[in-house]
């Protein structure tokens, strides 16, 4: 919400191209320092050295905490602190097949590095020929500061636990636990390595390796999925070059009272409420953009009722969670279900203030859905506009992160 309030005193995107690059670079300052300050100790964080246990040593480090130095501490359980055994067993873990009833499918089949770990897919093959999943594959980037997981579950806090839905879910089956724990179990224990690793990453145990030890190594990997080195994280750390003319502009309409962006997409990871290792209150925010109103009353698909399945409540059907907007460019399809494909066509639907279904069995006006968040207003845009926001948004990726060998498939498989 920072920078929404700092874009106030620029009366337009004219303005702001005139002014010296002194103010702009006063206007940067301010904003690392209101992002700094929401974190305490600082860690080092780069591509060789990424981890530093808690008293900043590197080499050896037993527990360590990839916290890069611009975002707030990770919370890392008492009960899972992360190690470099647990995080390169979780990774392994995280992209085996063996993982799945028919050693088809691993976590990795539908978060896919270079596509920000997501699929490019509206909603994602399921174990089973012809089966999907209802929703389309959320972004895993700087999953450890999400509240709660998935696009909808208020219930699912833990990494550790969402890894454990997804193995033995069964509507649909993704990997197949249910019933085939032995088998699978048996199958992992057969690999030597693995056996070593467990008993590094959990040294207090003398069984660890259980299905309980898999989902903690594969949280462990995930808490490491850091994104923070992209051309806007330059720009506000000074680089002025980083961000073209287009972008600056876009990045003033983002945080404009006109659009409100930052209403939902806001601080430091472009998404709502955050969990860190500060996080005093536990918050978490769902909510209906007016992408459906087949009957006139709100209205949405049978298949997914949004928030309404948890909490059973008429109002929040159809509500689900923001997701972060960094690396966004990379995560098409969008929306909780994939049906719009370009960020052109999301920032005309936001403009809209809902979309419009003519014809077919979703046929709606999502515009007129009295269970529409009443953030989502509608507002005008230019075609140029557009083109400016977009450009902001596609800076928001970071090649680093998209590229980093520590988070890539050990197996050697795209």
């Amino acid at each position: 919400m920072y920078l929404k309030y700092l874009e106030r005193g620029w009366a337009s995107r004219h303005l702001w191209s005139g002014v010296s690059n002194l103010c702009r670079l006063t206007y940067i300052f301010i904003s690392v320092v209101l992002i700094a300050g929401c974190r305490g100790d600082r860690y080092g964080f780069d591509a060789g050295e990424r981890f530093q246990d808690r008293d900043g040593h590197v080499e050896h480090a037993h527990e360590i905490d990839p916290t890069p130095d611009n975002f707030p501490p990770i919370f890392i359980s008492d009960d899972n602190p992360l190690t470099r055994e647990k995080i390169e067993l979780g990774r392994h873990l995280f992209y085996d097949k063996r993982l799945s009833a028919d050693e088809s499918m691993s976590c990795g089949s539908c978060h896919i590095q270079d596509k920000a770990f997501t699929d490019g897919l509206p909603t994602s093959p399921a174990l089973h020929e012809g089966e999907f999943t209802r929703r389309n594959a959320m972004s895993l980037v700087n999953i450890a500061y999400a509240p709660s997981l998935t696009w909808v579950n208020p219930t699912l806090v833990r990494l550790s636990d969402q890894a454990g839905a997804v193995f033995f879910g069964e509507e649909p089956a993704e990997l197949g636990g249910t019933g085939n724990e032995a088998l699978i179990l048996n199958r992992l224990k057969s690999v030597p390595e693995y056996v070593e690793w467990m008993s590094s990453a959990f040294p207090d145990e003398e069984e660890p390796f259980h299905f309980g030890n898999v989902f903690r190594a594969i949280e462990a990997f995930e808490k490491t999925l850091i994104s923070n080195d992209s051309p806007y994280d330059r720009y506000i750390a000074g680089d002025l070059e980083a961000l073209s003319d287009s972008a600056e502009r876009g990045l003033q309409l983002f945080n404009s009272e006109r659009l409100d962006c930052t209403h939902c997409h806001n601080g430091f990871n472009f998404a709502g409420p955050v969990l860190s290792a500060n996080t005093v209150n536990l918050e978490m925010e769902f909510f209906n953009t007016g992408l459906y109103n087949i009957d006139g009353m709100g209205g949405v698909p049978s298949i997914d009722r949004g928030l309404m399945e948890h909490t059973s409540r008429p109002e929040d059907e159809g509500k689900f969670r923001a997701p972060t907007l960094r690396n966004i460019e990379m995560t098409a399809p969008y929306m909780h279900d994939g049906t719009i494909e370009t960020l052109e066509d999301v920032i005309k639907h936001y403009a809209r203030g809902g979309r419009l279904i003519p014809e077919g069995p979703y046929a709606g006006d999502g515009k007129d859905s009295p269970l529409k968040s009443r953030l989502i207003n509608g507002f005008e845009i230019t075609d140029s506009e557009i083109e400016d926001v977009v450009s902001f948004l596609k800076s928001l990726t970071d090649e680093t992160f998209l590229t980093n060998p520590d988070y890539r498939d050990p197996f050697g498989e795209i």
